[in-house]
């Protein structure tokens, strides 16, 4: 089985999850990923290999000015492009192709799979994206909405209607290239009417729609690394500290972002353990109650913290929601402020109202979260969420092979 596809961290990672479970269970998995370095580092840990897909994610985003357009259909062309190449020749002599990212890789993906003429699954690791009636659709980089619509339905149909515009030139014309017919629908196409929603119930629900989504919860790749020693050592030397970072997420100013969350830790009477990050995050000063940290077991870290800081994506919030951390989530756009949402609604944190914290705002934020309370309530969830979504999705996979493949008579 193939699974592809193009992102950060939390777009790797589950794939990654999900493929160990495939391997498991006696299935052959390979993953095609970006050809960053902390993608092949992480898949040759757990001994996946990489099939490298597309230009490094981590230049891209860091290059990038946060909300701008500039240079997007170079990209999506380029990513289209190595779903049709890269993506096509790894997917030969496989029976199924798990798709997810960015559209212009799914898209392509699903058009790899009818012509190999193998199953094609499209995941979501968040309900944000896919066409809902309870929620309006995420704009799309350099194409806002229009504030004064209200009606969902519209505004999905008009999103479609954009996505198409974007890709549906670029994607025809690859899939002419290759004999198939053209599609109207880029966004519906890539979609499925089958997707797959791979986000637990409790912490990201799917409200039932037109759409057939198949929940299975969230795909963890568990992490047994140990923690640094010098880390550990930071843990155990006092009071559990409060975490600040934020991934892979650019920030317009990591300098004052850094500055902020730190004052805001600090004036809780609290340690203070920060992650460095794409952005680069650093401390202020040269105090010994801050310690920086680079890519480490979230999983194990989280459950030694007093509170996590983070930008909410579904990868972070998830883990910590796991570890039973309560959680100061500080969205900065796209499915983040569903996030942020779903943690104050859960009672399990405390939503901050907007991406730019100031010491203040975020020192109400870090009130709420560590208070005994919410403490308790993040404890108590933490045992109700799902640990066998990997689990549910292989044994989906290997059961739709098993009823494909003709029987072998004696």
């Amino acid at each position: 089985m193939l699974l592809s596809t193009y992102g950060s961290r939390g777009s790797v990672e589950p794939m990654a999850g999900l493929a160990v479970r495939l391997r498991e269970l006696g299935a052959e998995a390979r993953v095609c990923a970006p050809p960053d370095e902390e993608f092949a580092k992480r898949l040759a840990e757990v001994g996946m290999p990489l099939v490298p897909t597309g230009r490094p994610v981590h230049p891209l985003v860091t290059s990038v000015t946060p909300g701008s357009a500039v240079g997007l259909p170079q990209r999506a062309a380029e990513l289209m492009a190595a779903q049709f190449d890269t993506v096509a020749a790894a997917a030969e002599g496989c029976d199924v192709l798990v798709a997810t990212g960015p559209l212009p890789a799914t898209a392509g993906a699903r058009s790899v799979a009818e012509k190999l003429g193998i199953r094609y699954v499209h995941v979501s690791h968040q309900p944000v994206s896919l066409p809902s009636p309870y929620r309006r659709p995420p704009a799309r980089r350099g194409r806002p909405l229009p504030s004064d619509v209200t009606d969902n339905r519209a505004l999905w149909d008009l999103d479609a209607r954009i996505a198409n515009e974007m890709f549906g030139e670029e994607l025809n014309t690859h899939r002419a290239a290759i004999g198939l017919p053209p599609v109207d629908n880029v966004r519906d196409y890539a979609f499925t009417g089958h997707p797959w929603l791979a986000a637990d119930p409790i912490l990201a629900p799917w409200q039932p729609t037109d759409l057939d989504v198949v929940q299975t919860g969230a795909w963890v790749l568990p992490d047994e690394r140990p923690l640094p020693a010098e880390l550990a050592a930071f843990l155990d030397a006092g009071t559990p500290p409060v975490y600040v970072g934020f991934g892979s997420t650019p920030m317009r100013d990591p300098k004052d972002v850094a500055r902020v969350t730190i004052e805001a830790i600090r004036a809780q009477g609290c340690r203070v353990v920060i992650s460095r990050g794409w952005a680069d995050l650093a401390p202020i000063d040269d105090r010994d109650d801050c310690f920086v940290v680079g890519e480490v077991n979230h999983q194990a870290l989280f459950r030694r913290v007093a509170a996590a800081v983070h930008h909410g994506s579904a990868g972070t919030t998830t883990t910590a929601a796991r570890a039973g951390a309560p959680q100061v989530v500080v969205p900065q756009g796209a499915d983040q402020p569903y996030f942020a949402g779903r943690v104050a609604d859960l009672g399990i944190g405390a939503a901050h109202d907007g991406p730019t914290p100031t010491v203040e705002s975020l020192s109400a934020a870090l009130k709420t979260a560590l208070t005994p309370e919410t403490h308790a309530r993040a404890r108590a969830a933490a045992d109700t969420f799902r640990t066998d979504g990997a689990t549910v999705a292989a044994k989906l996979l290997l059961d739709a092979v098993s009823r494909e493949r003709p029987a072998v008579s004696a």
